[in-house]
C-alpha cells in the first residue's frame, strides 16, 4: 500500500511538473484578479437587476456563475473619491479625499490634487506580493506625475489621466475628453471605439501575463458621457424612442460585449479557476445626463440616497465560491482591497487602517457575523450612515432624513420624526465621526454644493420602462 501511494505521489509530482513546464497555473496558486469597473451605470440597467430594455448576457453570466451582493455599496456618490476608496481599502474621507477631482480652487495646494502619495494602492500591495499589475482605461486620481498610475503600483498603463473620454477620438493634450492615450508598453493604436479598444487591451494583458499572477484593473468609462455609440449598436435599440436613452442602452450593450471578451480570454488561457472577477460601478447613474435609471432606488449620482451609492456588485471565483448564490448583508467596495491582499498571502496590519474587511471568511461561512455593523459616507455637503435596516441622511438645508430600508427600499417615507430616538442616536454617531475627519485636500467649485442639494428634491424613475 505504501508503494502504491509513493507511486501515486510521484505521478502527481510529474503532472504538476509538466504543468509548470508548460507554464500552466494551478488552482492552488495565487489567484489572479480582474476588477471590472463601469462608470456611471444605473443600478437597474442590467438584465439581472431588472432592465426590460437593455440586454446584458455577459454581465448577467458573472452573477449567475458567481456571488451577487444585493446590498453592495461604494464609498462615494461620484467617480474620483469612489475610486480612491476602491483602490486603497480606506474610506477616502479618512485621508481628506472628500470632493470630486476638479480644477484647483484658490487657497489649496495643487500638489495635493490627487490620491495622496502616502496612501498605498491595491496595486502597490499586490506588486510587493509578486503580481504584475495593469490598468486599462480611466484613472481620475490626479494629473500630476506623482499621482501617475506607474508611480502608484501599476506596472502597465494604457489609458488617460482624466475622468472621461470621447469614444471615437483622441488628441495630443493631457486633459479633456479628447486627451491622448498614454501607454508605457507600446505605441497606442488609433481609437476605434474606446470601449472596444479597452477590451482589446484587457484581452492582450491576459494573454501576455497568463503564466504569472496578475491584477488587471479594467477601468471602463462606459456609460459615462459623452453619449456616443456605434451605428450598429444604436440599431439594436431602435425601438427606444428617447434618443439619449437609446444611446445609453447601446453603450451599456457594448460594455457588456467587452466584459464577455475578457472572461472568454481567461477561459481560453485555462485560468477560470485561478481568477477572481469583480464587477462593480463606481457610483450610481446620473439619470438626467446619461438617461440611466437606478430603479428601484431613489436618487442619482452625487446624492447619498440609494441611487447614488448602491451599485451592482458581483464576485466570481469558479470552484471557490458558490455559483449563482447571493450574500445578503451589506458590503462595500472598500472590502475589495483587503480581500485581494489576503487571498494573495499578504498580511492585513493595523497600520494599514483599512476600513474594508476580507470578505472571504464571510462568504465561506467561516465567520457567522456580518462584515459591517454600520457603513458611513460623507460627500461635501452631505453625510449618511446605515445601521442594519436604518439609514440616516444629513443635509445642510433640512432636518435629517431617516429611512427603514427593510420596508422602504425606494426611500419614499422619511420616518425621522416618528423614530426620534433612532434619529438622534444615528445623527450623533455620524457627527462624532464627521467632526474628527481631516480637512479636505481639495475642493470642487462652490457651484456644485447648491447643485447637490437640489438633486434631493427631484423625482426619479423607480420602475424600469418596458
Amino acid at each position: 500500500m505504501k508503494k502504491f501511494w509513493l507511486i501515486l505521489g510521484c505521478l502527481g509530482g510529474i503532472i504538476n511538473l509538466t504543468n509548470a513546464q508548460k507554464g500552466k497555473r494551478l488552482p492552488e496558486d495565487k489567484p489572479n484578479y480582474i476588477l471590472i469597473v463601469a462608470d456611471d451605470l444605473g443600478y437597474g440597467d442590467l438584465s439581472f437587476t431588472g432592465s426590460k430594455q437593455i440586454k446584458t448576457p455577459h454581465i448577467d453570466a458573472l452573477a449567475q456563475t458567481g456571488v451577487y451582493f444585493p446590498e453592495g455599496y461604494v464609498s462615494s456618490a461620484v467617480c474620483s473619491p469612489s475610486r480612491a476608496g476602491l483602490l486603497t481599502g480606506r474610506n477616502q474621507v479618512e485621508f481628506g479625499y472628500d470632493n470630486n477631482l476638479a480644477n484647483n480652487q484658490p487657497g489649496f495646494d495643487p500638489a495635493y490634487l490627487g490620491l495622496p502619495v502616502q496612501q498605498q494602492t491595491v496595486a502597490d500591495r499586490l506588486g510587493e506580493l509578486g503580481y504584475v499589475t495593469g490598468l486599462v482605461g480611466k484613472w481620475h486620481l490626479g494629473y500630476e506625475d506623482q499621482f501617475y498610475p506607474l508611480n502608484r503600483g501599476f506596472d502597465e498603463f494604457w489609458g488617460y489621466r482624466g475622468g472621461g473620454h470621447d469614444y471615437f477620438e483622441a488628441g495630443n493634450n493631457s486633459k479633456g475628453y479628447k486627451a491622448k492615450i498614454e501607454c508605457n508598453y507600446k505605441t497606442p493604436q488609433e481609437i476605434t471605439y474606446i470601449t472596444d479598444d479597452k477590451g482589446d487591451e484587457c484581452v492582450d494583458f491576459v494573454k501576455r501575463h497568463q503564466d504569472e499572477p496578475f491584477f488587471l484593473y479594467a477601468s471602463f468609462n462606459a456609460p459615462h458621457t459623452p453619449m456616443q455609440a456605434t451605428a450598429a449598436d444604436l440599431a439594436l435599440y431602435k425601438d427606444i424612442k428617447d434618443e439619449k436613452r437609446r444611446t445609453y442602452a447601446a453603450m451599456v450593450h457594448r460594455l457588456d460585449i467587452n466584459v464577455g471578451r475578457i472572461v472568454e480570454a481567461v477561459e481560453k488561457a485555462g485560468l477560470l479557476e485561478n481568477t477572481v472577477f469583480v464587477f462593480i460601478s463606481d457610483n450610481g447613474g446620473p439619470a438626467y445626463t446619461n438617461a440611466s435609471i437606478n430603479a428601484p432606488f431613489n436618487g442619482k449620482k452625487g446624492t447619498l440616497l440609494e441611487g447614488g451609492i448602491h451599485v451592482p456588485f458581483i464576485i466570481k471565483w469558479d470552484g471557490m465560491l458558490s455559483a449563482g448564490s447571493s450574500y445578503a448583508a451589506p458590503v462595500s467596495s472598500l472590502d475589495l482591497t483587503p480581500t485581494f491582499v489576503s487571498l494573495a498571502g499578504g498580511e492585513l496590519k493595523e497600520e494599514d487602517k483599512y476600513d474594508g474587511v476580507n470578505l472571504m471568511p464571510f462568504l465561506k461561512g467561516e465567520k457567522k457575523n456580518i462584515p459591517h455593523e454600520e457603513i458611513k459616507w460623507r460627500f461635501t455637503i452631505s453625510a449618511a450612515i446605515r445601521e442594519g435596516k436604518w439609514k440616516l441622511v444629513r443635509l445642510p438645508d433640512r432636518l435629517p432624513m431617516l429611512y427603514n430600508l427593510e420596508e422602504d427600499i425606494s426611500e419614499q417615507h422619511d420616518v425621522a420624526l416618528e423614530n426620534l430616538e433612532i434619529t438622534q442616536r444615528l445623527l450623533k454617531k455620524l457627527g462624532h465621526w464627521d467632526v474628527r475627519l481631516p480637512h479636505p485636500l481639495f475642493l470642487e467649485g462652490p457651484e456644485w454644493r447648491a447643485n447637490q442639494v437640489e438633486q434631493y428634491d427631484k423625482k426619479y424613475d423607480l420602475v424600469q420602462p418596458d
